[in-house]
C-alpha cells in the first residue's frame, strides 16, 4: 500500500501544468508593454513565491509523520 502512495505523490509532482498566476492589475500593466519577457519574469516570480509555502507545509508534515512513525516502531519493538 505504501508503494502506491509514493507513486501517486511522484505522479502528482511530475504532472505540473504551466500556470499563469498574475493578478488582474499586473496583467493589464504588463500586457500593455511590447516586451513580453518582463511579463514572463513577473509570472515566474509569482509562481515561485506561491510554491514555497506549499513546500514548507509538505516538509513539516513529512517530518511530523516520520517522527510519529519512528515512535510507533520503537514502542512495537
Amino acid at each position: 500500500m505504501k508503494k502506491k502512495h509514493i507513486i501517486l505523490v511522484i505522479v502528482v509532482f511530475l504532472a505540473a501544468l504551466p500556470l499563469e498566476a498574475q493578478c488582474a492589475m499586473c496583467r493589464a500593466v504588463l500586457e500593455s508593454e511590447a516586451d513580453l519577457s518582463q511579463a514572463k519574469g513577473v509570472n515566474n516570480g509569482i509562481v515561485y513565491l506561491m510554491a514555497i509555502p506549499y513546500l514548507l507545509v509538505a516538509l513539516t508534515g513529512f517530518y511530523i509523520y516520520k517522527t510519529y512513525s519512528n515512535k510507533n516502531a520503537i514502542k512495537k519493538s
